[in-house]
């Protein structure tokens, strides 16, 4: 599994923002703090404000705040706003190889293991919140809670 620079980055940029508060962060200070272009730092803000995720605020002292509460933000819908599931239906339509269809597409073992996987996944991250990870130095303190298992 690869999480995808969309992900990785939209979600450092919107923990740096919760962590922000009510000061509000510019593009151009995300940009330099989380060291990305501001072009690209622009794109992420606007899926996060896009979203609903954050709100832009004017003023000398403007720039994108949260829009909700960091207790509301489940990480599952942050990822899923920022670059969709690891996993969705239309896969197999995709991948069909020569074929006009999957030749496994009645019984498909494959389908089944990714299936369980975007499940595993979507179970942990929908116990996650922004707030969860907050100045969360360490996975204990917002993995405590989950049913998921994860080994160092």
């Amino acid at each position: 599994m690869k999480i995808s620079a969309t992900e990785e980055y939209g979600l450092r940029i919107l923990l740096r923002i919760a962590t922000a508060a009510d000061a509000g962060m510019s593009i151009p200070q995300l940009s330099v703090t989380e060291g990305l272009s501001e072009p690209y730092t622009a794109k992420l803000t606007r899926l996060l404000r896009m979203s609903g995720f954050i709100r832009s605020t004017r003023g000398q002292k403007g720039g994108y705040v949260l829009a909700q509460a960091p207790e509301d933000i489940k990480i599952s819908s942050v990822l899923r706003a920022l670059d969709g599931s690891l996993y969705d239906e239309e896969f197999c339509s995709t991948h069909t190889g020569v074929q006009k269809f999957c030749t496994h597409s009645v019984d498909c073992s494959v389908k089944s293991l990714w299936k369980s996987v975007q499940t595993s996944i979507d179970t942990l991250l929908q116990d996650v919140t922004l707030h969860d990870m907050i100045g969360a130095g360490n996975k204990a303190s917002f993995m405590a809670n989950s049913s998921v298992i994860v080994e160092s």
